[in-house]
Order: structure tokens, then C-alpha cells, then sequence
């Protein structure tokens, strides 16, 4: 789970973002951050544009943890081909990320809890991890029991986003298949993200 104790639309104002897209982000009313200095404004360092972007990034699937964070940016190091381009490739892999773009809960953070409740399985098989990797073709369910819960029908019906192509979801039997993995052009995401930034916060 999230270490995060704070709201999570004070990360919207923190980070001067609407970060989800959501109607209800107070940064729509107040596009300046929290506390009696929130309205100052100045230049950003090189550095302090990197940790913004890694902040944002970081903050939308969830605001994982630093650990875990910088591992996926090792592990995606590691792998052919570019490193921010891999990374994206690792965050929307994560089973909570897939749960979130298939609308099968509101948020990323209802994402979460709702496969740590078990409420999920892979391939016909319980995961309760939401960091779960997936594979191209994995198909990712909602157990028989869950599929009329509240936060599923409302989450199904909402109109704010649309499920990208590179997941396939079936909303009648609450199925969803990761089709392919996708690049940064192919998510997304309600504000500019900037992983080439993050790898150079990282390698520096």
C-alpha cells in the first residue's frame, strides 16, 4: 500500500497540475500551491524541472513509493531500447495501472485497494499485488462476487475517460486484455509527462 497520508488532490497542488484530468481537482479554482507561500513564483533549476517530472510521474500511478520508484527505472536501464520509453512500458504493466485504464475503479488509488481485497484475477488466478507485472495477452477479471459492488458500476459509467486501444475490455463480463505494451505517445495522460526527464534525475 501507499505510504501517502495526505489528500491526494493536495498532490495536484503541490505539483501546480490537475494530475488525473478530474472536474474536481481544486488546482481547476487554484492553480497555485498549498500554504502562505504557495503564490510565489520562481524560475525552476535543471534539477528542479527533473524531480517536477519525476514527481508527476510518480504521483499519477499512485505516488509510489522511492524504492520501488527508482527499481523500475533500473530494471527499465537494463532492457533494450530507450530507458523512459521502457519505463512507460513498466508503469502501464502494473495490474493496478490496467485496472484503472480498463474503468474498472475511479482512481488508481481505488485501483489498488480493490486488488489487495482480492477482488481480481489474472489469467482465472487470484492477484492481490498491484504491482503485479502483466504480459502482452494477459487477461485481467473481476471476480463474480465484485462485478456489482458500487465503485465498479459508477467507475464503468464515467465519462471523464476513455479506455486507451492498447487495452481491450469487455464492460459485460468485466474482462480486460492487455493488447500490447504501449509507448509514452500511446497513453493517456491529462497533463505533459516527461520521462526523458526522470532518467536524467536518476543517472545524474
Amino acid at each position: 500500500m501507499s505510504k501517502r497520508i495526505s489528500a491526494k488532490h493536495k498532490i495536484d497542488r503541490r505539483l501546480g497540475v490537475n494530475l488525473w484530468g478530474r472536474p474536481k481537482s481544486p488546482i481547476n479554482d487554484r492553480e497555485y500551491g498549498p500554504g502562505q507561500h504557495g503564490q510565489r513564483r520562481k524560475k525552476p533549476t535543471d534539477f528542479g524541472l527533473q524531480l517536477m517530472a519525476k514527481q508527476r510521474l510518480k504521483g499519477y500511478y499512485g505516488n509510489i513509493g522511492e524504492r520501488q520508484f527508482r527499481r523500475m527505472y533500473q530494471e527499465a536501464s537494463r532492457r533494450r531500447g530507450d530507458t523512459s520509453e521502457n519505463m512507460i512500458g513498466l508503469l502501464e504493466r502494473r495490474l493496478e495501472s490496467v485496472v484503472y485504464r480498463a474503468k474498472f475503479v475511479p482512481t488508481v488509488f481505488a485501483a489498488r485497494q480493490f486488488i489487495n481485497h482480492g477482488h481480481v484475477k489474472v489469467n482465472g488466478k487470484r492477484v492481490n499485488i498491484g504491482s503485479y507485472q502483466l504480459k502482452e495477452g494477459d487477461v485481467v477479471e473481476v471476480k463474480d462476487k465484485s462485478k456489482d459492488l458500487t465503485i465498479v458500476l459508477g467507475a464503468t459509467q464515467m465519462g471523464e475517460r476513455d479506455v486507451p486501444d492498447y487495452i481491450e475490455v469487455d464492460h459485460r463480463k468485466m474482462t480486460a486484455r492487455l493488447v500490447r505494451i504501449p509507448q509514452l505517445a500511446d497513453v493517456p495522460y491529462p497533463v505533459t509527462m516527461e520521462p526523458h526527464l526522470v532518467v536524467e534525475f536518476y543517472s545524474r
